[in-house]
């Protein structure tokens, strides 16, 4: 036991962060692919699909609940070298999230239209927009359990194993999304149709892959009664974390669904820029998200072995990479100008839009690092509340409201929007770094770890 507690706990940030950032490229990757073949489809299709993710995205955190809590208990455990417990643990995650995902499923395909149209988006924009909903609707079952291994094989530290999966799940991906729009070989073109599709697929695969995964690396079966009987101490240590890590992202996509409100008024060539420059915004903080998780399950690892000094300057190291990094992509993103808005549209209206919004990202980026990697690290020090009350005040109070007064009411459009949404994550980074050197596992006891 004290083996394998100590192997775990000297795994460097680089073997766990390397595959992950290979992952999370990939499925950045795979989305932006999505939406450039879909802009050269329809742009309609690609504002209607961006759109829908949005809400799609909102249900995901709810799996995302006890993914997060499942990632931070079952390291912490380890840490510790409770074994036992950790495995416990694994097969408590699998049944909640396998309920999560009948009961978001079910509600999505029968409530999808009527949640979909509180976007306020028409015509051909909500035709695509509902398709792409009803469809992948189905898969969000798939989506919750593969979340759920995930965070099991990660906390592990097989985050080679679970990029594998992505590696292939993005080929099935990828393969459906150039038949569906491009017609090649002679094949129907199915448009957002045949993209959903691909997407159910992918993710079908992705259960079963990791599902084998588990068996094989962690020697545990997961079987029926899993899904039957959870632990009631289970399901309240996962929700204990889970639920105020969710709560910051749910907070987050609502405010978000605010702001897509916002950009809705100003016109299509506003929200279409807007996807469009998410996508390319997600190369901004790849790296970032990578070493945050890579760091999320050191943390945890060392609060639970109750080596603190070193999960303080894990933190703080992490920090200065990841603002550097995030600073440097964000320069050379911008730099690009209209060549990398071209690669998605040839509509002026919408490049003369987006290209002040890719020089106002190099504002953003560094306090969104800062903002990832200190919140990450605090809830895997079990300090969970401070992120998403913090997070609640900011989003609303400043990037909402911002967003209002510079986007429409100044009349700065998309830019002021952006200028918004950083002024929010640079207020949440400082509040995080400021928590964190308070040293937070001095007034928090570790949640979850067997006494």
């Amino acid at each position: 036991m004290e083996k394998i507690e100590n192997k775990l706990n000297e795994q460097s940030l680089f073997s766990i962060s390397w595959p992950l950032f290979i992952e999370i490229a990939l499925h950045m990757g795979v989305g932006i692919f999505a939406t450039l073949m879909l802009s050269h489809y329809s742009d309609d299709a690609a504002a209607g699909v961006g759109v829908a993710n949005q809400l799609l995205n909102i249900f995901i955190l709810i799996f995302s609940v006890t993914s997060i809590g499942a990632t931070v208990l079952i390291s912490q455990n380890l840490g510790a070298g409770e074994l036992k417990r950790a495995r416990q643990l694994t097969r408590s995650v699998f049944g909640l999230n396998f309920w999560f995902g009948i009961s978001v499923a079910v509600l999505v395909l029968i409530f999808g239209k009527q949640l979909l149209s509180l976007f306020d988006i028409h015509g051909k924009v909500f035709e695509y927009g509902l398709i792409f909903v009803k469809i992948s609707g189905i898969s969000l079952i798939f989506e919750s359990l593969a979340l759920a291994l995930s965070a099991v094989l990660r906390s592990y530290g097989y985050t080679k194993e679970s990029m594998i999966v992505t590696v292939f799940m993005n080929i099935i991906s990828l393969v459906g999304y150039t038949i569906a729009t491009t017609g090649i070989l002679g094949i129907p073109i199915t448009g957002v149709t045949g993209v959903s599709w691909a997407i159910v697929a992918a993710r079908i695969y992705a259960v079963g892959a990791l599902l084998y995964l588990v068996y094989n690396r962690l020697s545990l079966k997961i079987v029926i009664s899993d899904m039957i009987k959870v632990k009631k101490e289970d399901i309240k240590g996962l929700l204990a974390i889970g639920i105020p890590s969710a709560g910051e992202n749910l907070s987050y996509q609502l405010s978000q669904l605010v702001i897509t409100g916002f950009v809705v008024s100003l016109g299509t060539a506003s929200l279409a820029a807007r996807v469009y420059i998410l996508n390319i915004n997600m190369l901004c903080f790849l790296f970032t998200f990578a070493i945050a998780q890579g760091t999320q399950l050191l943390v945890a690892r060392y609060i639970g072995a109750k080596q603190y000094d070193r999960a303080l300057k894990r933190g703080l190291q992490t920090l200065k990479i990841s603002m550097i990094a995030s600073t440097l992509a964000s320069l050379v993103i911008a730099s690009g100008g209209s060549f990398t808005l071209k690669l998605f549209t040839e509509d002026p209206a919408i490049i003369a839009v987006g290209i002040p919004v890719l020089w106002a990202i190099v504002f953003v980026e560094p306090g969104r690092a800062m903002n990832i990697v200190l919140m990450n690290a605090l809830k895997s020090a079990g300090d969970v509340r401070f992120p998403v009350v913090i997070g609640i005040i900011s989003m609303w109070g400043i990037a909402v409201s911002l967003s209002y007064l510079l986007g429409i009411h100044f009349e700065m459009g998309l830019l002021g929007v952006w200028l918004a949404s950083g002024a929010d994550e640079w207020l949440r980074g400082c509040f995080a770094l400021r928590r964190w050197l308070m040293k937070p596992w001095e007034r928090i006891r570790g949640i979850g770890i067997a006494s």
